[in-house]
């Protein structure tokens, strides 16, 4: 499956998964990436105006079985940030593990800096930001579409994908529905993660002591937020727990500061477990400084990156520069070389 396309998508998907073990942890990978992929290409499909023979996207869901279902287009500027697949194998196709796969795959593409859909992506950016992704008309759409699909068919028999923009898309989307306890697999690539860039220090224990102080801040500033507000906190508390059963499958690069931080996240956690101060992290993992400052002064917010579960998937092939490091391309290479951590809040 290879694309001709001569500005963004140069770039072959995964040619080599001839047929797919749904199994098998990196052939979910790749072929969840080619799907979002796939909606990165139809959208400048749209901006190019190429239809019938002239279109590249096929071949990104084609290749794997899937039919394209529905595109979910923005109603400010009409751009396709999102795609409905459906598993449609031919009488033909083989595989023991059919049933460990999905019948259907909502993915959400990322920012494309295009001036056809620049601006709307940037402005969706910056909600994300500001923890506003969910008052945005784009989210709406996406999330109608996510539960009338579940609602459709059931939560085991669908996936969510996304990337970059699109992974907080299907975030948001996944913790929604965990809330009413649904939980629905998801497989978020560099997910944005805003916070001061501690991952990127090389000195441990500066990093780890930045970390240590930044907890017993964001613990003390919570634990005086709820002497105020004590009901309400014990709800927020008893939601993050409820979440901790919903486990996305994350997959972020050190090198990419935009969702590096989710290493020290969680990695950080188990640290102060293992020196006896896990009660801290506990509480300061539920809250982040700038959200309890925005509750603080009337303006409720949730931080979207918050999540007390997630299997952590950290690419570690070097990468050239910033480009590759964020881009969706790295997760359907056949040499990549990963180490994956289970994380699930006690």
């Amino acid at each position: 499956m290879a694309t001709s396309e001569r500005e963004d998508f140069s770039l072959s998907g995964p040619l080599h998964l001839n047929a797919v073990d749904w199994t098998n942890a990196h052939h979910q990978r790749s072929v969840t990436a080619s799907l979002v992929q796939g909606v990165y290409v139809l959208e400048r499909d749209r901006q190019l105006k190429r239809e019938g023979p002239e279109a590249l996207a096929n071949p990104w869901w084609e290749f794997f079985h899937f039919q394209l279902l529905r595109k979910l287009v923005d109603d400010v500027d009409s751009s396709i940030f999102g795609a409905i697949y459906e598993f449609k194998p031919s009488t033909a196709y083989s595989s023991h593990s059919l049933d460990a796969g999905p019948h259907y795959v909502i993915a959400f593409r990322g920012t494309i800096t295009k001036p056809d859909s620049l601006p709307r992506d940037i402005e969706l950016d910056l909600h994300i930001i500001r923890n506003g992704l969910h008052e945005t008309s784009r989210f709406e759409i996406g999330i109608q579409a996510v539960r009338n699909v579940v609602t459709t068919v059931g939560e085991s028999n669908v996936w969510l994908a996304g990337h970059s923009l699109g992974s907080a898309m299907a975030l948001l989307a996944g913790k929604i529905m965990a809330k009413t306890g649904i939980f629905i697999q998801a497989f978020l690539f560099n997910s944005p993660f805003f916070s001061a860039p501690i991952e990127g220090i090389k000195d441990q224990r500066v990093k780890h002591g930045l970390r240590i102080a930044g907890s017993v801040i964001t613990a003390g500033l919570a634990f005086a937020a709820a002497a105020k507000k004590n009901d309400q906190n014990s709800r927020s508390i008893d939601t993050f727990a409820a979440l901790s059963s919903w486990v996305p499958s994350l997959f972020v690069n050190p090198a990419d500061h935009i969702c590096s931080e989710y290493v020290g996240y969680f990695e950080h956690r188990k640290k102060m477990d293992d020196i006896g101060i896990g009660a801290i992290e506990r509480l300061a993992t539920q809250n982040s400084i700038g959200g309890l400052i925005m509750n603080a002064i009337g303006k409720e917010s949730e931080p979207l990156h918050l999540i007390p579960s997630a299997n952590l998937t950290v690419n570690l092939t070097p990468s050239r520069d910033f480009k590759e490091a964020h881009g969706i391309h790295q997760w359907w290479r056949p040499d990549l070389e990963v180490q994956s951590n289970l994380y699930k809040y006690q």
